[in-house]
This record gives structure tokens, sequence and C-alpha cells, in this order.
């Protein structure tokens, strides 16, 4: 889970929806991946302190959360990282897994490998999504129209953002079963926004329906997938896309990139949400 956006929650809706968050996850054990400036304060601390509180883990998202774009010079990035690092280190439940923001590893394979030698240098290990989706878009919309409409009906974004999730769901874990020949532990990508305080609850009740288990985030990085570099670029994306373009063979089923906006709003636009 990345925190990129928890900020944006409506402030009168963010203790609650903070609160049903934790409840959401129950017994389940998740990584938070921080941005530091969401959380450098004292409300952002004490966050911090009751995810660690419940077992969850908290890994480094980079201190400004500026994805690492081909413009984005490659010194300030690193130093980003640091800059995190430092804030993050002395938390309870830090671990040193990364997460690039926008899931963008480097334009080109200099940067791509630079970077990945900087963060092993520095004992990070990558903390890839296997599940990448575009729940930032649903909870962008939702709260445009809450800001437009206080009134607005939350509950009509539930079965849209469900089948969406479901949809990327059983995309990337058909992919990585003809990519790998084999099943994986997933790491689905959401983050700590306003549309999961409400549906996340529902999100992991649909995986349990369909036959499949929730486990811990550390028990899902154990997996040696997630050892795995491709030597894609530009790098990033979901690892399973990645592993999937890496080959040459499943050019006709990826699209670049993965994930985005562009090809949720038709969908939205029709159902006037």
């Amino acid at each position: 889970m990345d925190d990129a956006a928890w900020r944006m929650i409506p402030e009168d809706r963010r203790a609650p929806a903070e609160a049903r968050l934790l409840e959401h996850l129950g017994a389940a054990k998740a990584f938070l991946f921080v941005t530091g400036k969401n959380v450098d304060d004292p409300h952002g601390a004490a966050l911090l302190e009751r995810w660690a509180s419940a077992g969850h883990r908290l890994g480094n998202h980079t201190y400004s959360h500026r994805p690492m774009f081909s413009k984005t010079p490659v010194e300030e990035f690193e130093q980003d990282v640091l800059r995190n690092d430092a804030l993050l280190g002395a938390k309870p439940g830090f671990r040193k897994w990364f997460r690039f923001p926008a899931l963008k590893e480097g334009a080109t394979p200099e940067i791509r490998d630079r970077l990945r030698a900087f963060l092993a240098s520095k004992g990070y290990r990558n903390g890839s999504v296997t599940i990448d989706a575009s729940d930032w878009y649903y909870d962008q919309r939702l709260r445009d129209r809450l800001k437009a409409d206080p009134r607005f009906d939350v509950t009509r974004y539930r079965q849209p953002y469900l089948d969406h999730i479901w949809d990327r769901a059983r995309y990337y874990d058909a992919l990585s079963r003809d990519v790998l020949g084999r099943a994986i532990p997933h790491t689905l990508l959401v983050h700590y926004n306003l549309l999961n305080s409400l549906f996340l609850g529902d999100v992991l009740a649909m995986f349990r329906r369909n036959g499949w288990s929730v486990v811990d985030a550390e028990q899902a990085f154990a997996d040696p997938v997630f050892e795995r570099q491709p030597k894609t670029a530009p790098a990033g994306e979901s690892l399973i896309w990645a592993l999937a373009r890496e080959t040459g063979k499943f050019e006709s089923r990826l699209r670049y990139p993965g994930e985005d906006d562009v090809y949720e709003k038709p969908g939205l636009d029709r159902l006037g949400l």
C-alpha cells in the first residue's frame, strides 16, 4: 500500500478513514510504502506508530514522490531516497524495502542499473508490485464528485472499483502463470486514500470469495520471483509485466504504461461517475 495520497482525504473524513483502513486489513499485515513529506509532522508520525503497532511494515517511497522519469536528475532522486531513509530509519516496523513512485525505475538501462546498484549499496530491496491498478484515479474522481456534491452517494463507486481490481488481478495472474509457469503470491498496489477507506474491506472479501488467500506482505515478498530484475527499458511497471516484456513473447498482451487513467476514464464517464 502506498501512502502518496492520504493527505488528499478531506480533513473532516480523515480520522474515520484512517481507522477504517486498519479495520479493513484486520489480521492481514500490509506494507505501507511511505512518502516522507506526507508524514513528516506529529500527525504523520503518530499515524506510522499506529500502523507499526498493528503489525504492519513500513517501507521507503522517497521523500517527495517525484517519479524517476527521463528528466529527473538521478542524483536528486538518490538524495530523495536517502532523505526518507533518515526520516524512517528509527520508526518501528521499518524495513529496507523500496518502492519506486509510479513504478518508474529508469528510462534507460544505464539509469536502471545505476539505481539498482545504489539501492543495493544502501541495503534496500525492491518492493515490487505484481498486480498494478488505477485505484488512485477512482479515488481522484470520487473526491472531485464529493467536492462538487457533498451529498453524492459514494457507494456508486463500490462495484466499478471492485470490477476494476478483479479485472486487473485476473489479467496479471494469468500473465504470471504463462510467463513463469506457476502460481505466485501476488502483491497488490493500492493507495492510502478515501476510496480504500470505504471499500478495501470489500476488495479483500472479493478475493477470498473467489478462492484467493490474503497473506502477509512479507510472506509474499519471500517468493523468489521478487529477486528477479528484468532487463527492460524503460524499467518498471508491474514486475510480471516487465518479466513478460523481457521475454519478447507477449507483446500483444502488453500496453504501455501498464496501468493509467486513460484506460479507466471512458468507463467511468459512461457510468456518470
